[in-house]
């Protein structure tokens, strides 16, 4: 115990003393938490459309009218050329086109239906998803609002009508931040805990103190801890800042009890660091451990659940999913800020996260060599 202490007390100096550590706990969660919620919206807006309305009916013109005024889109071409609106598509100035045909008013008043065209930019594939999703939510809508106009009501109306009323529960007003946040929070604590005690070990080889702590009879299990413990500390204190800052900026408070996500935290962080420390016993430099520790914290954020959801993932993919700690903490984190999650509910989470630990500690301790 007495070799721990006088470890801990080196590394809490070696960290403090360098004050781009100290910049990165404190600045990195500040700038995290002020950009990426506003950045990473799902919701897509400003849609660029151009309408081909080769009819010019009231019909059309309503129908372009509504399709407008609903937010999404932003209509930057009206005419009558489809060329035109392709040439524009073609130099990225458009993302969708609507072509109404020239006897859209007569074909929807004597017919009972009419067709209209879409193009859609398929480049970035999301937004021409969603896009195309809305525009044809508000053509059924504009369809309905048609019929509806031209039926000659009875006192009970012979069109059959099917209400579903919705409720969204744990974020009733479909708040994106109330979601993203927690995830956020995540990829902060990984980030500060996996690369910087990625780094510590590897920087202690190329400066060459390394070697006096292997001539000396400290155990390997007293190095790791030494090494884990001033990162974990530190984690925990990102996360602490982390959930003020979502407080006071975004007014988020936790339905579950602090107590869960600090408990979870502690587990997590164990896992992470071992995973970092891992990483630096077998690379030799500063850079072959940042592009590792880098390489891994990629894949496990991408599959992590943030921006996508795992269950939407290939089966080979949600396998990978299995193994990746970051998943299970973003799953946590959304379970006891959203849903007011306790301890019991995410224990098997919490199993899973013990095993990580164990496993990635343990591996680290045994592929640690001391050389003299």
């Amino acid at each position: 115990m007495r070799t721990l202490i006088f470890l801990l007390q080196k590394e809490f100096r070696q960290i403090f003393r360098d004050p781009e550590i100290i910049r990165i706990i404190l600045i990195v969660p500040i700038i995290q938490l002020l950009i990426l919620p506003w950045a990473a919206d799902y919701e897509v807006k400003r849609i660029e459309l151009a309408v081909v309305d080769n009819d010019r009916s009231d019909y059309s013109c309503q129908l372009v009218s509504k399709i407008t005024s609903s937010g999404y889109f932003k209509l930057v071409d009206f005419g009558s050329s489809h060329a035109g609106a392709m040439e524009l598509m073609e130099q990225d100035k458009v993302d969708i086109i609507l072509e109404i045909p020239g006897r859209f008013a007569k074909d929807l008043v004597k017919e009972d239906e009419a067709s209209l065209m879409l193009n859609v930019n398929a480049v970035n594939g999301v937004k021409a998803n969603l896009g195309s999703a809305y525009l044809r939510s508000i053509i059924q809508d504009f369809n309905r609002e048609v019929r509806l106009r031209w039926i000659q009501f009875p006192r009970f109306s012979p069109e059959l009508q099917i209400e579903v009323p919705s409720s969204n529960w744990f974020n009733p007003h479909l708040n994106y931040k109330f979601f993203m946040v927690p995830g956020i929070l995540v990829i902060l604590v990984t980030m500060v805990g996996a690369f910087l005690s990625a780094l510590n070990i590897v920087k202690e080889k190329e400066i060459g103190t390394i070697e006096q702590i292997n001539v000396t009879p400290i155990h390997k299990y007293h190095f790791m801890l030494g090494k884990l413990i001033p990162f974990w500390i530190l984690g925990l204190f990102v996360l602490g800042i982390g959930l003020t800052l979502a407080y006071f900026i975004y007014g988020i408070v936790p339905a579950g009890s602090f107590l869960t996500i600090f408990v979870f935290a502690a587990l997590y962080l164990l896992a992470v660091l071992g995973l970092g420390l891992l990483v630096s016993t077998y690379t030799t430099t500063q850079q072959q451990a940042m592009l590792l520790a880098f390489f891994l914290m990629m894949i496990f954020i991408l599959l992590g659940g943030l921006f996508t959801s795992t269950d939407s993932m290939p089966v080979w993919a949600q396998f990978i999913v299995k193994i990746n700690p970051v998943a299970y903490f973003i799953e946590v984190m959304r379970m006891v800020i959203l849903k007011g999650s306790s301890l019991y509910d995410i224990r098997y989470h919490m199993l899973v996260m013990l095993a990580f630990a164990i496993v990635l500690n343990s591996w680290a301790v045994l592929s640690y060599r001391k050389r003299a």
